[in-house]
């Protein structure tokens, strides 16, 4: 690229590696390797390849750049504060990874907050490559979805910068799989092959052809040396306009921890122990010994830059108000997008769109007496009235539709895949860890709303993803299907015993198990309710009953609240019975024998029981009565905040059996005899 400013750019990465060896040193941790040693591909990137807005960083058509190797925070930092991001000041690049600075140790994506120039959080290796290509498998749905053949108002790309260790992690290999199987060509991966690992020289880890493998699962891949600043660009920008339907991997050579002669090229440039040779380099790229210096050269150069970009963007937002004036079904539809709410290009005050909670329930016909089906079946009934008024809700599953029947429309016809950008409906395969970590991606994006959907004794293959979701509240929705012992025949590998309460650990994941079909329908509805973190559906594989002496309002708007008075005693208050799930048929079969006295009191989700106020919780459980038994097809550790130091808990602290699921719940004391027993030796 023979207009390429070469060197204000290299400049650009001198400053950019002077900042990160002074962030590094002043907190006395933090990764050095990777900011030394990819400063001439950051400097293409921000100063001059990448269609961004410092200026407007919510822009809906930005490209996205995702740090996949996240300990090399400091890379990401350096450029946009250089570019001109306004939250990445001087002063938070010298607040590196201290208390409250908005550059921590690893990107931290501010979901609930206007967008700051880190798309998501990353850190733990491999997930923000499937992040990226979840971005990617967004924009391509925005593409089809908004795009009128006047004006196209989406046409942007997801660039990743990934090193050996995302590459040998097992998710990110499962994501650009199932890239390459898409012909996702809007995603360019960068690849920082510096030949060396945390421990040891990569070779002692891997020896695989990087260029092969790729190419046989469906990129184009060019390799070229990262330093050559005119090599690089020339890459990046053939990969921009590649026109082969393939994603792109650039594969570029590095020197980790580039300008640090001491530790430069070995696994000791992984952390900071270039850190005590910070003052010879600088001094060696000609620093002056001011720390955190960025020389007025460079800061003209990327003001000039900017004013480039701020003029593209104008020329953006033009096409979009002819757009908007064109179509404004599509304009109000867009309006409800997460990436809607921190920009007033539609008119509307900044801030997340409140769902209608009470027309969503009214949207979802009551199931008719007598109804006994799985509430994976209930879940099937529920999600297609509301898909059909959440129009930018998409969904997608493990290989596994015709089991968890989260299938969008008319199963079969409505996929996602080259050709038909449109469809709702995401077949990931067999990869539950990439489709979660995807499923991130996707509403990072910000114009989708992902679910997603596999047994729920493989939400361990998940539980990575699952966790930076509920950190970076991100409203993703799981539906996971065959919860309990109640799997029966598939015997203890397929029956989720310490799951559940293994996930209701997690701080900002709303876990709800509804106990029945109307109890499904309010599961959905609080799933699509709760925007600021991810909810888990656990639903069954076996029919339970319409539990019909519990009116149907009560039991949906009772899982809106997490928990609720399922029978209320009609003599003084003597003991509670509490459930979730498809036990609660047992505990209220149970108060049946127990007499008059007895409360039955459902709690579907944890999560959203306990921020309910006081008031409320004490109404439901009453500090006065002490006597209390729960009953769940789980590990009964959880429940113990509940039923008290004198309560007791029904469940199952073993791991299950293979048998007709009825046998092994009863075997397993799943039954309200048992519940009764236990209550009266209370």
């Amino acid at each position: 690229m023979s207009n390429l400013p070469v060197d204000s750019l290299a400049k650009a990465a001198t400053i950019a590696r002077g900042l990160a060896m002074d962030a590094v040193h002043a907190s006395q941790s933090g990764h050095l390797g990777l900011p030394l040693g990819c400063a001439e591909i950051g400097a293409v990137l921000f100063g001059s390849a990448l269609s961004h807005c410092p200026a407007h960083p919510e822009w809906m058509n930005r490209d996205r750049f995702v740090l996949s190797a996240g300990h090399g925070s400091m890379f990401l930092y350096a450029w946009l504060h250089l570019s001109g991001y306004r939250e990445i000041t001087l002063d938070e690049i010298k607040r590196f990874r201290q208390l409250g600075s908005k550059t921590p140790g690893h990107p931290e994506l501010e979901f609930e907050h206007p967008p700051t120039g880190v798309e998501t959080t990353t850190g733990p290796l491999g997930q923000g490559v499937a992040n990226a290509v979840g971005m990617a498998v967004g924009a391509k749905m925005a593409e089809a979805r908004f795009n009128t053949a006047e004006h196209k108002i989406f046409d942007h790309h997801i660039v990743c910068l990934a090193g050996d260790g995302c590459m040998q992690e097992g998710v990110a290999m499962e994501a650009v799989e199932f890239a390459g199987h898409q012909q996702l060509d809007n995603l360019i991966l960068i690849y920082d092959s510096n030949a060396v690992t945390l421990d040891a020289m990569a070779k002692e880890t891997q020896s695989e052809d990087t260029a092969k493998r790729f190419e046989a699962i469906g990129f184009d891949v060019e390799t070229v040396d990262g330093h050559e600043m005119e090599a690089f660009a020339a890459a990046f920008e053939r990969a921009k306009k590649a026109g082969s339907g393939k994603p792109q991997l650039i594969i570029a050579k590095t020197l980790i921890g580039k300008s640090i002669p001491e530790v430069a090229g070995t696994q000791k440039a992984h952390g900071e122990a270039g850190a005590k040779f910070v003052e010879a380099a600088r001094k060696a790229l000609g620093l002056p010994h001011e720390p955190y210096f960025v020389s007025d050269e460079v800061r003209s150069f990327f003001a000039a830059h900017e004013k480039q970009l701020d003029a593209a963007y104008a020329s953006w937002c033009k096409t979009f108000e002819a757009w908007k004036a064109k179509n404004p079904k599509l304009a109000e539809e867009l309006a409800g997008s997460r990436a809607a709410a921190f920009t007033n290009l539609f008119g509307n005050e900044k801030g997340a769109r409140a769902l209608d909670t009470a027309a969503l329930l009214a949207a979802v016909p009551e199931f008719p007496a007598g109804t006994k089906i799985a509430t994976r079946k209930a879940g099937q009934d529920v999600l297609q009235p509301l898909a059909a008024k959440e129009t930018l809700l998409v969904g997608g599953s493990a290989d596994l539709y015709g089991s968890t029947l989260n299938y969008i429309g008319k199963p079969g016809e409505d996929d996602f895949k080259p050709g038909h950008r449109s469809g709702r409906n995401i077949r990931f395969g067999i990869r539950e860890h990439g489709m979660c970590s995807i499923m991130n991606g996707i509403e990072a994006h910000g114009i989708f709303r992902p679910s997603g959907a596999t047994f729920l004794v493989f939400a361990d293959y998940c539980r990575a993803a699952i966790r930076l979701a509920a950190l970076s509240h991100l409203p993703v929705i799981y539906i996971f299907t065959h919860d309990s012992v109640g799997v029966g025949e598939d015997g203890p590998t397929h029956e989720p015993v310490e799951t559940v309460p293994g996930l209701r650990v997690i701080p900002n994941l709303d876990v709800i198990r509804p106990g029945d079909p109307e109890e499904t329908a309010g599961a959905y509805v609080a799933a699509l309710e709760h925007q600021s973190g991810p909810t888990l559906l656990a639903l069954t594989r076996q029919a339970v009953p319409l539990l019909e002496s519990i009116p149907a309002k009560t039991r949906r708007e009772g899982v809106l609240k997490g928990g609720y008075i399922a029978k209320k005693e009609s003599a003084p208050l003597d003991l509670i019975l509490l459930s979730a799930g498809s036990e609660l048929q047992h505990a209220m079969k149970a108060a049946e024998t127990l007499g008059p006295g007895t409360r039955v009191v459902s709690i579907p989700c944890f999560a959203r029981f306990d921020r309910q106020p006081k008031a409320y919780r004490d109404e439901v459980l009453p500090a006065s009565c002490r006597r209390r038994v729960s009953i769940e097809a789980t590990v009964t550790s959880t429940w113990a905040k509940y039923v008290g130091l004198d309560g007791a808990s029904v469940g199952i602290d073993r791991f299950g059996m293979s048998a007709p699921g009825a046998e092994v719940m009863k075997q397993l004391g799943m039954t309200p005899e048992k519940v009764v027993e236990t209550a009266r030796s209370l």
